[in-house]
């Protein structure tokens, strides 16, 4: 605020208009990008540390008037309610602690390779402070900023931090280094729908109801918190129930967006769930065409607009993979496939071997079709009631035995996966020159909040 003298008061900082001052300096409009990028980056870290904080401040209260809540519905004494309460303050203590604690790459030791990928791999690894044994996704930052995938793997992120689903694998910690960010995640030994699918060719329709019943559970609580999951094929099996595993190159926040593929919102917070942009219905369209051409809607080639009915068209292809041994327009040509997904009227169709039944072709018909008529767009209620899925009983669909029960010798076992060749002691690929090198600090704005780290320790109080 401006002083009796002509002062301009900020803080302790007094600055007269008639002085050289901050604004003396050189016009920062004309400053550098790498300026400008740090700029952006302390802007974004000081907005983050602070909503954050809030964020923590809120969710601490909000724990405390629950337990006293729950305390006086007990009707307990004063006593037994501040003994209560001391407990709470501890679990909060240690809870704030336990946050403050870095993790990274050396808490880890890293184990066989069970999966590798475009932007870089999965393998097993162990905590070195407790023995457990997780799944860690390593992924090249240089990989996924020439190859435009940091706001996939942003969402990737953030729906695994957010979303505490038994339908969804879970993320344990995410965190980074110069070169690389990784995802610590629970391992789940059973393998996954696509290697079952390699080995087996074809499923039996009990089993393959079971899995798409699993998959409809877990694409919808995707779809409640306003993601797009896409093209998906990656499917965890246990020994009770599988568990739908999260490529970053097949995730989409439902954001408002144009034509050329930018997005409303992108002044917001990396690493934030884009909540105000995102309506519970089909308003808003996405327009970027990632994820496996197989079972790619026609609208998303398109590049008409899409939303999450697309992910329901995807469903339908993969449950025709699973009951006939193929994708529905496969071909050995990417050009051939794109054109007969356009041209889905004419190109969909069943061969005469293997033989299935009429309500699996009816179900998989009202899946791959126009966007109005397609199962699934007005909600998942009308999925659910198709007769094909009769049999099912979907609340109690996590509690039966699963339809196939994999082999499993003990929690590193690695059986069930593909095998691959360990590369760990090459040196790196990423560029020492050129002008990704330069994006590839920790620091860097692209990644900036990607830390996560689940805690237990106060799940007792929220459950």
């Amino acid at each position: 605020m401006d002083g009796a003298d002509g002062t301009v008061r900020l803080g302790a900082l007094n600055l007269r208009p008639d002085r050289g001052g901050l604004d003396s300096g050189p016009d920062v409009s004309v400053s550098s990008p790498v300026t400008r990028q740090k700029a952006a980056a302390a802007k974004q870290f000081i907005e983050n540390h602070y909503k954050h904080y809030l964020q923590r401040l809120q969710d601490r209260l909000e724990r405390r008037r629950t337990l006293q809540r729950r305390a006086q519905e007990a009707r307990l004494s004063n006593e037994e309610q501040e003994e209560m309460l001391r407990n709470l303050e501890r679990k909060e203590t240690d809870y704030m602690r336990s946050q403050r604690r870095k993790v990274g790459i050396d808490d880890f030791e890293q184990l066989t390779v069970i999966g590798k990928g475009a932007f870089g791999e999965v393998r097993l690894c162990r905590a070195k402070s407790t023995g457990e044994i997780f799944a860690m996704k390593k992924l090249k930052k240089s990989e996924m900023l020439s190859r435009g995938q940091v706001e996939h793997v942003r969402s990737e992120r953030n729906l695994l931090a957010e979303v505490d689903s038994r339908c969804i694998v879970k993320l344990h910690y995410s965190f980074q280094d110069s070169d690389f960010l990784y995802l610590i995640m629970e391992y789940l030994p059973g393998g996954d729908i696509m290697t079952l699918l390699m080995r087996e060719d074809i499923l039996p329709e009990d089993v393959a109801r079971f899995y798409i019943a699993e998959s409809i559970l877990a694409i919808d609580s995707i779809h409640q918190h306003n993601y797009i999951h896409r093209f998906w094929l990656v499917q965890a099996l246990d020994e009770k129930y599988s568990t739908i595993l999260l490529e970053n190159e097949d995730i989409a926040t439902q954001e408002a967006s144009n034509e050329s593929g930018s997005h409303a919102g992108s002044e917001k917070a990396p690493w934030s769930m884009p909540k105000e942009n995102c309506n519970s219905g089909n308003e808003i369209a996405a327009y970027s065409t990632v994820g496996t051409l197989d079972y790619m809607a026609p609208e998303v080639l398109l590049k008409k607009g899409y939303g999450m009915e697309c992910d329901w068209w995807s469903m339908g292809a993969i449950m025709y993979e699973m009951l006939i041994g193929y994708p529905p327009f496969c071909s050995d040509d990417r050009r051939i496939t794109n054109r007969k997904i356009i041209n889905w009227k004419t190109c969909l169709k069943y061969p005469e071997e293997p033989v299935i039944s009429y309500e699996a072709k009816d179900l998989i018909s009202r899946l791959m079709c126009d966007v109005e008529s397609r199962l699934g767009t007005r909600g998942v209620q009308e999925l659910k009631a198709h007769p094909w899925f009769k049999s099912i009983e979907w609340d109690k669909l996590y509690e039966v035995e699963a339809a196939h029960k994999p082999t499993v010798n003990g929690d590193m076992d690695t059986q069930n996966f593909e095998k691959f060749p360990d590369l760990e002691g090459q040196p790196s690929t990423i560029p020492s020159v050129g002008p990704w090198r330069k994006m590839l600090t920790s620091k860097d704005t692209n990644f900036m909040g990607f830390t996560f780290r689940k805690s237990d320790v106060l799940k007792s109080v929220e459950s």
